[in-house]
C-alpha cells in the first residue's frame, strides 16, 4: 500500500474546522458573491424539481456502483439486486448494445464468517464465487488518514466478467481489508466491520464514493464514460455531491475546462434507495469525511449546499443531517432520480415521518415533480424454486435426508418433505457431533426430538422466519403473537405448529427468542417443545426449513421489499406479513398469502381502514390476529391452504417478466421516466 503525505497548512482555511459541528450549530446561506457559488446554491432545487432534461443515450453503457453484490460479498436485498439486475439487463439487452456494468470494492479478509482473497489472477470473494481479473490501471485517492493528515492512497481497479456481466474492483488494503478489529461490535460482519484498521463502514464507503469519482475522471482522459450511474443505496451516496459539486469548483479555479466539467456533471445518477433506516451516519468524523470527499474546496462548497426549501429543519444543507455526516443525504438531493424498491414503500417514506425519517419532505417533493419512483426489486425465479439440482445438493449436504422436487401443479411433496425436516431437527436435537458437523457456526437453543410426538404431519404446521435478527424485522412482534396464540389454545387437543425461528445478528434478539420458548413452557410443555430458536445462518439449513413450512413470518417494521416473502412463496411457504412496503406489492391477502388488516408507523395508523384501526390499535395486535386466521385456514380448511401454496408457487418476481421490472430500468435509463 503506498503512501505519500500531503501537508496543505497554506491554505487550511480551505477545509471544515474538526470542531465545526461540535458547538451550537445553525447554517445561513449568504447571497453568492460568484455566480459559481451560485450555481452551487441552487442545485438542490434543480435536481429535486427535476429541472434538467433528460437526455436519451440511445445506448445505455450504465455502470452500477454497490458495495455489495450477491456474487462476491452479500449481506442483504441490496446486494441481490447488485448481481441480479446487472445480469438480467445484460442477458436482454446485450445484443442491442446495452450493458450493465458493476462496481464493487476488492474485499480481502477473513471476518470467520466471511472470507476473500486474491491469488493474483484469481479472486475469491465471499460468496464461493471466483473471476479471473485483470489489471486495468492505479490510481491516487486523497484521503485523510486516522491522523487528519492527506494520504495519497494508491488504489488498484481490475476488471473481469462474470454471468455475462462485466465487474470493476476497486482494490485498497487499508479500506477494503474485512479482517474485524479487536472492539468490531458482533453483529457487524462482512462489508460492514469495523477492521484491524479501525476503518468503520461510512468511513469505507466514503472513501470508495471518492475511489469511483477518481476512476471517472481517468475515463474521461479516455473519453469512455458511463451514459448512467446507478448508486446502490447510502454506500455510494456521496457521488452526486463528487460528480455535481466539485467541477463547478474545479472550473473557477481553472483546474478543469468547463467541457470536461459539463461531461462530469451531465452522466445521469439514478439513487436506489432500500432501507431508509440505513443512512451511513459519523458525527465524530464529519469533518474528516467532508474534508477527505472536497479537498480545498469543502469550505467553499459546505457554505453553499443549500437544499431545496422544505420543512423539516434538519436537512438544509445537502452534505450533512442537522450537524452530522449522512452518506445518503447528497443523492437524496442531488442525485437525477431517486428510486425506491416498491411502489407502497415510495408512498410510505414520502408519507411518513417514522418511515421517510430526515427526507420525507425530500422524497414528497421528488414524488411530486416525477423525479422519485417506485420499482420493486425482481428476482430470479430458477434460483429460488425447487429444483433438481438444488434439491440434490441439499440430501447430499445433510446426508441422511431425502428431501423431494415440487412445484406448484403438484404440491404432495411438500407434506413428504415436512416429515423430512421433522427427522433432520429432531436428528441435529439429539446426536450433538452431527450438529457440529452440519450447522458449527449456528447456536441452538434446547432443540428437541419431536419425531415421536407428532402423530400426524398433515396436520401438524411448520411456521419458521428466517430473516437477519434485527429490530426491522419484528421478532419481538412474533414472539408476542406466539405466546398468545398458545395461550389462547393451550389446552386444545390438535397438532402444535412447529416454530423455527433465528437468523444472524443481534444476540438481545436471541435471547429474546429464547425467552419465547421458556415462556410457552409455562404454558403448555409439549407446545415449547415444538419452538426451535437458533442463532447464526447457514444457506442449507435456511433453504430445508423453507422446504419444508407452510408459513413464514415477517412482522416486518418496515419492509422496502423483502426478497425473503418471495424465496418463501416460491416453495410455497405463504407469508404471514405486515401490511408495509413491498408485502404490500407482492402478496395478495388470502390469495398467495395474509396480511394484516392495518399496519401503524410511529403509533400511528398508516394502512387498512379506520375501524380496524381502532379496533386492532397496534401492530402487535394486528399480527397476532393475522397469525390466527392463518392457523385456522390450515386446520380447518386445508383445500383453501393447498389451493393458496399453488397460487404463491405460481407468483413470477423475475426480472425478465413482460412488463416487470427490468423494463421499468430500461425505460427509466432512457427516458427518465417509467
Amino acid at each position: 500500500m503506498s503512501k505519500t503525505q500531503i501537508f496543505i497548512p497554506q491554505q487550511s482555511s480551505a477545509l471544515l474546522s474538526p470542531t465545526f459541528n461540535k458547538k451550537k450549530f445553525s447554517i445561513t446561506y449568504s447571497v453568492p458573491s460568484s455566480p459559481f457559488a451560485l450555481e452551487i446554491q441552487n442545485l438542490g432545487k434543480q435536481q429535486c424539481l427535476g429541472k434538467k432534461v433528460w437526455t436519451d443515450p440511445q445506448k445505455v453503457n450504465g455502470w452500477m456502483i454497490s458495495s455489495e453484490t450477491a456474487t462476491f460479498m452479500k449481506a442483504g436485498g441490496l446486494g441481490m439486486i447488485a448481481s441480479e439486475l446487472p445480469e438480467a439487463f445484460n442477458r436482454k439487452y446485450s445484443s442491442q448494445g446495452e450493458h450493465l456494468t458493476v462496481i464493487t470494492p476488492l474485499y480481502l479478509g477473513d471476518t470467520k464468517k466471511k472470507k476473500a482473497h486474491f491469488d493474483g489472477s484469481l479472486y475469491h470473494g465471499a460468496e464461493n464465487k471466483t473471476i479471473e481479473l485483470k489489471h486495468l490501471c492505479d490510481l491516487t485517492v486523497p484521503f485523510l488518514n486516522e491522523n487528519s493528515e492527506f494520504v495519497e492512497y494508491t488504489t488498484t481497479v481490475y476488471t473481469g466478467t462474470c454471468e455475462n456481466t462485466p465487474y470493476i474492483f476497486i482494490s485498497n488494503d487499508r479500506f477494503f481489508n474485512i479482517d474485524p478489529h479487536k472492539d468490531n461490535p458482533p453483529a457487524q460482519d462482512g462489508c460492514y466491520i469495523l477492521n484491524k484498521y479501525g476503518v468503520n463502514e461510512v468511513e469505507r464507503f466514503a472513501f470508495f464514493s471518492k475511489a469511483v469519482y477518481e476512476f471517472i475522471k481517468y475515463n474521461l482522459k479516455n473519453n469512455s464514460l458511463p451514459t448512467t450511474i446507478v448508486a446502490n443505496d447510502w454506500h455510494s451516496g456521496a457521488l452526486s455531491g463528487l460528480m455535481k459539486y466539485t467541477p463547478t469548483v474545479l472550473v473557477s479555479k481553472n483546474m478543469i475546462t468547463e467541457d470536461d466539467a459539463d461531461k462530469l456533471r451531465s452522466i445521469p445518477i439514478i439513487h436506489i434507495a432500500h432501507h431508509l433506516g440505513y443512512q451511513g451516519w459519523d458525527y465524530p468524523n464529519t469533518a474528516r469525511i467532508l474534508n477527505s470527499l472536497y479537498e480545498l474546496q469543502t469550505n467553499f462548497i459546505f457554505k453553499n449546499a443549500k437544499a431545496i426549501k422544505n420543512s423539516n429543519k434538519r436537512t438544509v444543507n445537502t452534505l450533512i443531517v442537522h450537524d452530522c455526516y449522512n452518506q445518503a443525504s447528497c443523492n437524496f438531493h442531488l442525485a437525477d432520480r431517486v428510486i425506491t424498491v416498491s411502489k407502497n414503500y415510495l408512498e410510505e417514506v414520502s408519507k411518513e415521518l417514522g418511515l421517510g425519517y430526515d427526507f420525507r419532505d425530500i422524497l414528497k417533493i421528488r414524488k411530486d415533480h416525477r423525479t422519485f419512483f417506485g420499482i420493486i426489486n425482481g428476482y430470479d425465479k430458477k434460483l429460488i424454486s425447487p429444483n433438481k439440482e438444488k434439491i440434490k445438493a441439499i440430501n447430499d449436504f445433510f446426508g441422511n435426508t431425502d428431501f423431494k422436487i415440487f412445484d406448484e401443479n403438484s404440491v404432495e411433496n411438500k407434506t413428504h418433505n415436512k416429515a423430512e425436516f421433522i427427522k433432520l431437527i429432531s436428528h441435529i436435537a439429539k446426536d450433538e457431533a452431527y450438529k457440529k458437523q452440519i450447522i458449527p457456526l449456528i447456536d441452538t437453543y434446547k432443540f428437541e426430538d419431536i419425531s415421536k410426538s407428532v402423530k400426524d404431519v398433515t396436520k401438524t404446521p411448520v411456521i419458521c422466519a428466517t430473516s437477519r435478527l434485527v429490530e426491522q424485522k419484528g421478532y419481538d412482534i412474533a414472539s408476542q403473537a406466539i405466546l398468545s396464540w398458545i395461550k389462547k389454545y393451550y389446552d386444545k387437543n390438535f397438532e402444535f405448529p412447529i416454530f423455527v425461528l433465528g437468523g444472524a445478528g443481534s444476540i438481545d434478539l436471541f435471547k429474546m427468542l429464547t425467552n419465547l420458548k421458556d415462556k410457552v413452557a409455562t404454558v403448555n410443555p409439549e407446545a415449547a417443545k415444538r419452538i426451535y430458536v437458533f442463532h447464526g445462518y447457514k444457506d442449507q439449513f435456511a433453504y430445508a426449513i423453507q422446504l419444508a413450512s407452510d408459513f413464514y413470518l415477517m412482522p416486518c417494521r418496515f419492509e422496502p421489499c423483502g426478497l425473503t416473502q418471495m424465496e418463501a412463496m416460491a416453495k410455497g411457504a405463504l407469508p404471514i406479513a405486515t401490511s408495509t412496503g413491498g408485502l404490500v406489492d407482492s402478496i395478495d391477502d388470502k390469495t398467495d398469502g395474509f396480511r394484516t388488516e392495518v399496519f401503524f408507523s410511529d403509533n400511528r395508523h398508516v394502512y387498512g381502514n379506520n375501524i380496524t384501526a381502532r379496533r386492532l390499535q397496534n401492530n402487535e395486535n394486528a399480527f397476532t390476529e393475522t397469525l390466527d386466521k392463518s392457523l385456522q385456514t390450515f386446520y380447518d380448511t386445508p383445500d383453501v391452504l393447498t389451493q393458496m401454496q399453488r397460487c404463491a408457487m405460481k407468483k413470477d418476481f423475475s426480472w425478465e417478466t413482460s412488463g416487470g421490472s427490468l423494463e421499468k430500468y430500461h425505460t427509466l435509463f432512457h427516458k427518465g421516466h417509467i
